[in-house]
């Protein structure tokens, strides 16, 4: 299955994937009137650590962690893809705890939010890999 990998060598710390993962999740055609006037909420999110950047997003785990430590089932793997029913998330936050990866995080509705690959907005490459200037995140099968 493919999933989203980060060359950490060549992420710049630009946060664009940000952009275009908070844009992805708006289901608006144009991102600078989508996101005008808004404090985005990605999914994806990079941190910087000694002068490294690199971007946190969900690894769409074989073993999630999360999917067991959610009380609701909320979260659910689908064909390797870890998805979150918003209507079913009690945002009790065990799956933040159980996460090795620090990839989930609570959204502003007060449920969690993590990447879901852009499976439900956007067909095909997920939006932070296209919006990457420097290639730095791939969207790839690897062994």
């Amino acid at each position: 299955m493919k999933r989203v990998y980060v060359n950490e060598k060549w992420c710049l710390g630009c946060h664009l994937c940000e952009f275009y993962c908070a844009f992805a999740n708006t289901g608006e055609k144009d991102m600078a009137q989508a996101l005008k006037d808004l404090k985005i909420n990605p999914r994806i999110k990079i941190e910087e650590q000694n002068g490294i950047s690199f971007a946190v997003s969900c690894r769409h785990c074989r073993e999630p962690f999360c999917v067991k430590a959610c009380i609701s089932g909320a979260l659910q793997a689908n064909d390797g893809v870890i998805t979150i029913d918003k209507d079913k998330c009690i945002g009790c936050c065990t799956c933040i705890l159980s996460c090795p990866f620090g990839a989930v995080a609570v959204s502003e509705e007060g449920v969690v939010q993590k990447c879901e690959l852009c499976v439900q907005t956007h067909e095909g490459t997920p939006r932070c890999v296209e919006g990457c200037p420097n290639n730095a995140i791939v969207f790839e099968e690897r062994g």
